[in-house]
């Protein structure tokens, strides 16, 4: 599968990462007295120069990629609706990247989670006049300082500007230039903020982190999420999506349902042998050097989230 500028980026964080000295790619440990390295600000540090890309989808949608996680554009006479807002040090290119889509304004934004990659952008968004529409979770979460300690990073509150005014607690459906746009809540998965948004007239679904094209996927646990919740949530969006749907991943280029579907089947696999090594009482440890996600290695194991962190997320995340 061919990776795009972005992903070749946070194959070198990666790499980096490891060579700084950590086994854990998620919180690499330097030797002696150094500070250890937070992958984010190594992945703000490569937003902040990665050019944008355009991926034209079906009818007036496209996505744009290049700025952490991807970005779904519907523009129309009404002006545009996008889905997440990646990284704020890649404005710059991101606004010319729509001002090459049209001149029409930003009046929506909606947030898939809570995830800096995905918000960070909120509030330039918001001050070019946008309505931002997100789960009461995600306005939860964005409106405090929050610790991953996977990431190594405390993230900062978002400006009292960008906490999304919309606050979903229920599905709810949109009407916008011709599309009618279902935005779909989800129970705790990828984190337990998580919402998916179909365009039913395009037949195109931006899934946020509910899926990764292509590559090992990051999980929340310390913030609601988990291997089994990501499994059961996915297979819902499988069952509701046709077979013809166009797909916006959170990462990795636009895909389809066959390769959803091969995801969704990943994640059960390695959960599955990760589980059962749990049972037998090994370690964590154990269970990584027992490499439980080697068949799917080859597809899924370039990124930044590489297999024995993969291993580590599940191991952590099983119940």
């Amino acid at each position: 599968m061919k990776r795009s500028r972005l992903q070749n980026v946070l194959l070198d964080v990666a790499v980096t990462l490891a060579a700084v000295g950590g086994a854990t790619v998620g919180m690499a440990r330097a030797e002696g007295p150094t500070k250890p390295v937070s992958p984010v600000i190594m992945i703000n540090k490569a937003a902040a120069t990665t050019p944008i890309d355009t991926t034209l989808l079906r009818g007036p949608l496209s996505m744009l990629s290049g700025s952490g996680g991807n970005i779904t554009v519907l523009t129309g006479k009404q002006g545009k609706l996008m889905v997440d807002a990646g990284i704020a040090v890649s404005r710059p290119r991101v606004e010319a990247a729509l001002a090459a889509i049209s001149n029409a304004p930003i009046k929506y934004l909606i947030n898939t989670h809570y995830h800096w990659d995905h918000t960070d952008g909120n509030p330039w968004v918001r001050d070019d006049g946008a309505t931002i529409i997100a789960t009461a979770g995600t306005v939860k979460r964005v409106s405090r300082s929050i610790r991953v300690d996977d990431w190594d990073f405390t993230f900062p509150a978002l400006p009292a500007r960008a906490i999304p005014t919309e606050v979903l607690t229920a599905n709810k459906t949109y009407h916008f230039d011709g599309q009618t746009v279902e935005v779909v809540l989800v129970d705790p998965a990828h984190t337990d903020t998580d919402l998916y948004v179909v365009f039913k007239e395009a037949n195109v679904a931006s899934l946020g982190d509910l899926f990764w094209n292509g590559v090992y996927p990051f999980i929340d646990n310390e913030n609601g999420g988990g291997i089994d919740g990501m499994i059961k949530a996915d297979d819902a969006v499988l069952a509701r999506l046709k077979d013809d749907v166009v797909l916006v991943p959170g990462h990795g280029p636009v895909g389809n349902k066959k390769q959803f579907r091969e995801f969704r089947d990943m994640l059960a696999g390695v959960r599955d042998k990760v589980s059962a090594l749990k049972k037998q009482g090994k370690s964590r440890d154990e269970v990584v050097a027992a490499k439980p996600t080697a068949p799917y290695d080859a597809v899924y194991g370039h990124f930044v989230i590489d297999p024995d962190f993969f291993t580590r997320i599940v191991y952590d995340g099983l119940r």
